[in-house]
């Protein structure tokens, strides 16, 4: 079996492949260590959709495609929807990292963890801030999948009433409530949090807007992890500027990086990181785990592991 994997993970991958797989090495400028012609699979990295084009184009026999990321939406080119190329993403090996970072925001938005920092860099002693608890608070998680779950788990263990969202409603650990996808604005106004975990597909494309915004509890908080276009920007900040919304912690966003002229870099209760929630020491490994566990599948004819289906996006 020939397969195209990332020159960029060379020295890690190369020990773990199996017998029996002929590697061809593709390094970020889709340039090839070997020849394509006749591999059957690609184990995408972290490269753009030319290079992704490059390599369907330079190997058509290519019958399976792997990427290292959870979502898809960028990947779901007119080359990888019209070929018979299955496709099969990371989803989970991101949810810890990511379940960790909800958390940690959602303690330094009620524990007043800024407040306390700008107060101890102007070395004043703070007592009139207030801290607060999380425990009992209403967390409406929308896509309780891998991450979602994960994201659950975390929050039920502090005493949190977690609620979820799913294409089709079905009991889901670390979950109180789930519902439907066209049934989540109903619970938005009793919600001290909402998390957007969802995937990015026609569906979701700017399904958190203005008026979702508005049903929610005043003074509450957004966590976005997934995908900054299912979050109506401008929406966003019109309720953070408005107090609608006491803040928000932003992974994501229209357009990255976050332009310097973009009001949300200077909004209070406004927390902002470069799309880095993912990121962990560990990522890597498990990426490559999942990869190499999905090549042993294919090799033995078994079912493939996070298949995508690329009609629904996800």
């Amino acid at each position: 079996m020939k397969i195209i994997v990332p020159e960029q993970i060379r020295e890690i991958l190369a020990p773990q492949l199996p017998a029996g797989v002929e590697a061809v090495w593709v390094n970020v400028d889709g340039d090839f260590d070997g020849v394509p012609t006749g591999a059957t699979a690609y184990f995408r990295w972290w490269t753009g959709r030319p290079i992704l084009e490059k390599v369907l184009a330079a190997a058509p026999t290519i019958r399976w495609l792997h990427t290292p990321s959870a979502g898809v939406d960028h990947l779901l080119t007119p080359t990888v929807l019209e070929r018979d190329i299955t496709l099969t993403n990371s989803a989970g090996v991101h949810a810890i990292p990511i379940a960790e970072f909800v958390l940690a925001a959602l303690l330094s938005h009620l524990k007043r963890l800024p407040a306390y920092a700008a107060a101890q860099a102007a070395r004043r002693w703070d007592r009139e801030t207030a801290p607060e608890e999380l425990f009992e608070r209403t967390v409406l998680i929308l896509g309780a999948g891998g991450i979602g779950q994960a994201i659950a788990e975390r929050a039920a263990a502090f005493g949190v009433r977690v609620w979820g969202t799913r294409r089709t409603a079905r009991p889901t650990p670390g979950v109180e409530r789930v519902v439907p996808m066209d049934e989540w604005r109903t619970l938005l106004p009793e919600v001290d949090a909402l998390v957007v975990a969802a995937p990015l597909t026609d569906e979701t494309r700017g399904m958190v807007d203005a008026a979702a915004l508005a049903a929610l509890k005043p003074g509450a908080y957004l966590i976005n992890i997934a995908r900054g276009q299912i979050v109506v920007e401008s929406a966003l900040v019109d309720a953070l500027q408005s107090g609608r919304l006491a803040g928000a912690a932003l992974d994501t966003f229209d357009e990255e990086p976050l332009p310097a002229d973009s009001p949300l870099w200077a909004l209070p209760g406004v927390t902002i990181t470069p799309h880095a929630t993912a990121s962990s020491p560990r990522m890597r490994e498990r990426q490559i785990a999942l990869f190499i566990d999905n090549l042993r599948r294919l090799q033995a004819g078994e079912p493939l592991r996070n298949v995508v289906d690329k009609a629904a996006g996800y």
